[in-house]
């Protein structure tokens, strides 16, 4: 598994902490910033994440911001690209169980380090159900090509 690792200035901090329990996991990933709190635009690293896992470079991505709307916004205008704003475990759960959600976006200013954490390890070890989700997602994906 490889996950794609990318947030601006006000993600900085969990971004750093979700990469050290990535580092524990084993886990493969790519930082693609940024790398201080230095005040940056989220829209272009979001995009490199995005088409990091659509391209299928990578598996999952992880993105924040100060609250995750932003960026999140920013990384489901790439084709393929689910990504699912979460704000406790319950909503980590299911938006890979019933959304097959490909990337999780967090606020650093709305969840503490521990719940980033705690959701990242359930998005990264949560399958998606199938079953009706299945025709939901390709609704999703007749969106992005216009047809629905």
């Amino acid at each position: 598994m490889k996950v794609a690792l990318g947030c601006d200035h006000g993600g900085f901090g969990i971004k750093e902490a979700v990469r050290k329990y990535l580092e524990e996991r084993g886990v493969e990933y790519e930082d693609f910033g940024c790398y201080s709190t230095e005040s940056v635009d989220y829209a272009p690293i979001a995009a490199k994440v995005a088409r990091s896992v659509a391209d299928g470079k990578a598996d999952y991505g992880v993105l924040m911001c100060s609250t995750g709307i932003g960026i999140s916004i920013a990384a489901n205008k790439v084709k393929g690209i689910r990504a699912a704003v979460c704000t406790n475990a319950h909503c980590a759960t299911m938006t890979r169980r019933h959304n097959n959600a490909n990337i999780l976006c967090m606020g650093g200013q709305v969840v503490d380090k521990e719940t980033a954490l705690q959701m990242v390890g359930i998005f990264l070890d949560t399958g998606f159900d199938g079953g009706r989700h299945v025709r939901r997602i390709g609704q999703i994906a007749q969106i992005e090509e216009g047809t629905l």
